[in-house]
């Protein structure tokens, strides 16, 4: 059953037997109708016949990955697709949805929004979350991620690198360890550098953003 159906279910059933909840058995004229509380957004739109939220995320990529369509249209569409996964169950669902690979594939896109664009998605999905900072790693975001933040034309596109490659090594050794693979070795601090004290990670953050900054325009 679709998630947000199946939590309307649950609402409605909930409802219909919490006697406070219904308007008969009160004469308390100031007596509030069910608020709806505890139902999100995709099991309304369930509700109304409309489109749930893993449908927009498959038809955003669908777009951006279309050959008929815009730059412009591919940009609002990568928009669209970065808003929706800033939830932890949207982002999560990427990989059910096999959305990992196409998205990391747009890291290579001859356009520099469309490069941007994925490494901001890749950014939005793994930030402080051990299960998409996992599939990140799998698909091997961490060396394309490392190969523009230190090589891209686009200082907007290096930037956005940056700050996906901040997200996926936070507090995630693995993905720490395979990035220290993928840097010059003059940016890799001596000593061990621990993914879960923030100072450490900083340091080789700072280090990638002062090597960005030299790439010439």
């Amino acid at each position: 059953m679709d998630p947000g159906m199946n939590q309307l279910l649950k609402w409605s059933i909930e409802n219909s037997e919490n006697p406070h909840n219904d308007l008969t058995a009160t004469t308390d004229p100031k007596a509030e109708r069910p608020s709806g509380h505890g139902l999100n957004e995709e099991a309304i739109r369930s509700l109304m016949g409309g489109p749930s939220d893993a449908d927009l995320m498959k038809s955003s990529m669908a777009a951006i990955q279309s050959p008929d369509i815009s730059l412009d249209n591919k940009l609002v569409a990568f928009d669209n697709f970065e808003q929706l996964i800033e939830t932890v169950d949207n982002a999560n669902n990427l990989e059910n949805l096999a959305l990992w690979t196409p998205l990391v594939a747009e890291l290579s896109s001859a356009e520099a929004g469309i490069r941007r664009m994925a490494a901001w998605c890749i950014g939005t999905a793994v930030q402080n979350n051990t299960k998409t900072q996992e599939r990140a790693l799998a698909v091997n975001a961490l060396p394309l991620l490392v190969q523009l933040a230190l090589e891209d034309p686009d200082d907007q596109v290096r930037r956005k690198a940056i700050y996906a490659l901040s997200s996926e090594i936070r507090n995630y050794p693995p993905a720490l360890k395979v990035m220290m693979h993928h840097l010059p070795e003059e940016l890799r601090p001596g000593g061990t550098v621990n993914a879960a004290n923030m100072d450490d990670v900083d340091k080789v953050m700072d280090g990638i953003k002062q090597a960005s900054a030299k790439v010439a325009k």
